[in-house]
């Protein structure tokens, strides 16, 4: 589809991505976290030089319909706001605002709308008074991803290194850059399992301060959420996972955790 005409393509400028709504979606809606599969994951937000050729989400009119329903509906069906589906729902968020490509939502998906679409059945507003927290995230992730801090201007970018796969303590992370330093490195954290990941060891691109530029288990979000940990790591000049430096970082159940240099 993307491919240049003279090069047998389309020559269109970007395609909605198979390869990472699968994965995901199936990583996420999976009941039993022994069976989450991180590699799979690792691959989904893993891609080419160009990373505005592909079009990236978790749920779409095809996805959430035609005998499939929205995401945090099938993750735990008849209770979309429960603590599971909306951790897990948000996780996906997380991936969908930080993997290289063009991220899209669906309209609801911000406030954890239930069942399946149908265009008769429009977006219920009244969510917005009962899901201020999930509103919340995704809007802070929007900045995040247009960099209006100014501090995480390598989600911008088209680069990324997943330098560590752990599939039996459900952790991904990976390195998000556009020219690499401060302001534009970027670290992401993820947790796949129901357990809070403590003192995880992590490496880093480089030593000295990282800031937590967005926890998805912080109490701002939701009142059932406890904070994965400290706001600031100083990293060491000790390699691990390709990385010159590494920090211990704490990670929530089913969150995320972004580290900004």
């Amino acid at each position: 589809i993307t491919r240049p005409t003279d090069d047998g393509g389309a020559g269109f400028d970007t395609q909605w991505a198979a390869s990472f709504v699968h994965p995901i979606r199936a990583a996420l809606i999976e009941q039993g976290d022994d069976h989450r599969d991180m590699a799979a994951v690792a691959a989904a937000i893993t891609h080419g030089p160009n990373a505005f050729d592909r079009v990236i989400y978790t749920e779409s009119h095809d996805e959430v319909a035609n005998g499939s329903a929205r995401l945090p509906e099938e993750i735990w069906p008849g209770n979309a706001a429960g603590w599971h589906a909306r951790k897990r729902a948000t996780l996906g968020a997380v991936l969908v605002f930080t993997s290289p490509g063009v991220p899209m939502i669906f309209q609801g998906q911000e406030l954890l709308e239930d069942r399946w679409f149908s265009d008769d059945d429009p977006v219920d507003w009244s969510l917005l008074d009962r899901e201020t927290g999930t509103v919340r995230l995704y809007r802070d992730l929007i900045a995040l991803r247009r960099n209006l801090d100014g501090g995480t201007h390598g989600l911008t970018g088209h680069h990324i290194n997943v330098h560590h796969v752990d599939d039996r303590a459900k952790l991904v992370a990976f390195h998000r850059w556009a020219h690499g330093g401060p302001g534009d490195d970027v670290v992401v954290v993820c947790n796949f399992r129901s357990e809070a990941a403590r003192g995880f060891r992590l490496g880093v691109p480089a030593p000295g301060h990282w800031r937590v530029v967005f926890d998805s288990d912080a109490p701002v979000y939701h009142a059932d959420n406890s904070g994965s940990g400290a706001v600031e790591y100083t990293a060491e000049t000790e390699p691990l996972h390709g990385m010159p430096a590494s920090l211990s970082v704490d990670v929530g159940p089913y969150s995320a955790v972004i580290l900004g240099r």
